[in-house]
């Protein structure tokens, strides 16, 4: 029964993990980011996954600033 209550509480510390992000843009849009941001250092552009589960891209020049929630 111990050994049940642990793993279940490893699922959950687990689950914690994805943190989100809340990208500023140069033009005032605040865009969510399902965990952190890449940068494609060859375009310049920062990919990130949205609340919806999509792919975005925003060249990192348009970033104003970007906070983990």
């Amino acid at each position: 029964m111990k050994h049940w209550i642990l793993a279940v509480v490893c699922l959950l510390s687990l689950a914690g993990c994805s943190s989100e992000y809340i990208i500023t843009t140069t033009d005032g849009q605040m865009l969510t980011s399902d965990g952190k941001p890449d940068l494609d250092e060859d375009t310049g552009m920062l990919e990130f996954e949205d609340s919806e589960g999509r792919i975005q891209q925003i060249p990192q020049s348009s970033v104003k600033q970007m906070l983990e929630r």
